[in-house]
Order: structure tokens, then C-alpha cells, then sequence
């Protein structure tokens, strides 16, 4: 079996070490295996993705020595796939119109106490029909409910973990969809989201093995389900752990860490920058 994984980030600002070490992660175990590295840029987010930090993206990775093969998919450009999968679980009455915000589903929950994950149901189909014809927005919620339904339960569901999850999870996995809730698919200002393109992208790019951190692995969860459903096939998972900074918490672009072209800059090299990450 062909070895594929690929590295998947979203232009929504400037790569540091954390992105540096997971992209040679990948890059390194497709070489090791004689396989296929691939780069993908998750640009759905529209109103945070930008042109500018997809062309950093290019000009970052080849600065670190990575190759990857052309053309590389940009899922902004592919929104019409998503979509007809959404549809497809909607014939199926697998996914639901929600009306709620995110503040009318967390009303009652103090600001330190988790998130709940939200079950909901089908409007009744007049009081659907009042909210479409006054132009609310609204969200397509896939249904667990109806899921398990459709699958006669979950208990089939497991996928391989090759690394490990962040409490040390390894090896067979079972599957627990109903940790996430009913997930949103798509909504009007994000379009489509995260989980929905990922599988489908996946699947569609031949990925045998997804290599990421494990602030990911809940999401293999749910991922796990929408391949089920979309009767895709499900890679193995090698979760990593996260880099941390001096101050001990994981690199991230909102806490303004610093990016590999300040690295550079400062003439820091990438033979270097990958010693320091521990790839020789």
C-alpha cells in the first residue's frame, strides 16, 4: 500500500516552529516510507484566510527544504464539493438547519464551564419554512441522533493510532462520535467547515496516514463518523505532540509566537532550525 500524507495549514497568518516541526513530521515519515508528501492549504475560513500568508506558506516550507507535488489544492476552490457532499447527507436526513447562535446555546453556562456539546433536532417544517422566508441564518448540523441511526450505533467505529493522543491514547481506537456533539458542517460566514472538507479531501488525495499534532486527535472522533457516513475510506493517525515554547505553552499565531520568517531574518538557518526541532 502507498505511503501518502500531507501537511494542511490555513493561511491565516505566518508559520512558526510548532507548523515547522509538524510539516517535517510529515515531510520526513513519507520520505522514510518511500511515499508521497502532499500540501494542502485549508483556506475556507474566509473572513481570516489571506493571500499574502498563503504565498508565506510556499515561501516558508522551501525555505525549510521541503518539496511537495503539484498542483496543490486550495480548498476555496473546491467549495462545490463540499457542498454536493452536505447535500448528500441532507437526502439522507442526516443533517438538520439549526437557527441557534453559539451565545443562545451557551446561555446559562458560566464563562469557566465547558462547552456542552450541542444536540439538537429539525425544526418543525412550517416554523422552518417562516424563519427561511425571513432570511435568518442558519447552520447545517449534522445529526448524531440520526447518524447512529443510520449506522445501528457507533461501535464499529475505530480507527489506528500509530502516535499518540495527548492522555497517551495508541493502537486501536474506538470511536467516540458523541464527544463533539452535532458538529456544524457549514454555515454562512465560514462556509464550509473544518471536518467535512478535511475527510473529503483526504479521501479524494489517496492519504493513508494524517500526521498531525494531538490537539487534533478529538477531531479523528467525529472524522471518523463523516467517513462512515460518506463512505470514505479512513487513514491511519499518527498524532505528535506539540511543541512547546520557553514559557512552556504550545506555539500558537494568536499568542503572536515567533514566525520562521523572523527566524530567518534573524539568520537563523534551516539546517539549523531543524537540529533545534530534532530532525538530522
Amino acid at each position: 500500500m502507498p505511503f501518502v500524507t500531507r501537511f494542511a495549514p490555513s493561511p491565516t497568518g505566518h508559520l512558526h516552529r510548532g507548523h515547522a516541526y509538524s510539516a517535517l513530521s510529515a515531510f520526513m515519515a513519507a520520505r522514510d516510507a518511500g511515499g508521497r508528501f502532499l500540501l494542502r492549504i485549508e483556506d475556507i475560513d474566509v473572513t481570516r484566510s489571506r493571500p499574502e500568508y498563503e504565498a508565506a506558506i510556499l515561501e516558508d516550507l522551501s525555505w525549510l527544504g521541503l518539496a511537495w507535488e503539484n498542483p496543490v489544492r486550495r480548498q476555496s476552490d473546491h467549495l462545490a464539493d463540499y457542498h454536493a457532499a452536505i447535500e448528500a447527507l441532507r437526502t439522507r436526513g442526516l443533517v438538520y438547519r439549526c437557527f441557534k447562535t453559539r451565545k443562545e446555546i451557551d446561555i446559562g453556562r458560566a464563562p469557566h464551564e465547558p462547552s456542552i456539546p450541542y444536540a439538537g433536532s429539525p425544526l418543525p417544517p412550517d416554523e422552518e419554512a417562516e424563519r427561511l422566508a425571513r432570511g435568518e441564518a442558519f447552520a447545517w448540523r449534522l445529526s448524531l441522533a440520526a447518524a447512529r441511526e443510520a449506522l445501528g450505533g457507533f461501535e464499529t467505529l475505530t480507527f489506528v493510532e500509530e502516535g499518540a493522543g495527548p492522555n497517551g491514547e495508541t493502537g486501536l481506537i474506538q470511536a467516540r462520535p458523541e464527544t463533539a456533539g452535532d458538529i456544524v458542517l457549514a454555515r454562512k460566514d465560514v462556509g464550509v467547515a473544518y471536518h467535512l472538507a478535511v475527510v473529503h479531501d483526504d479521501a479524494l488525495q489517496g492519504v493513508t496516514h494524517v500526521i498531525r499534532g494531538n490537539d487534533l486527535f478529538e477531531a479523528a472522533h467525529i472524522q471518523r463518523l463523516l467517513q462512515a457516513l460518506l463512505d470514505l475510506p479512513t487513514p491511519i493517525y499518527r498524532h505528535h505532540g506539540l511543541l512547546l515554547g520557553p514559557d512552556g505553552k504550545r506555539y500558537a499565531k494568536r499568542d503572536k509566537a515567533q514566525t520562521l520568517r523572523e527566524l530567518r531574518a534573524a539568520g537563523v538557518s534551516p539546517e539549523a532550525l531543524s537540529y533545534e526541532l530534532g530532525f538530522v
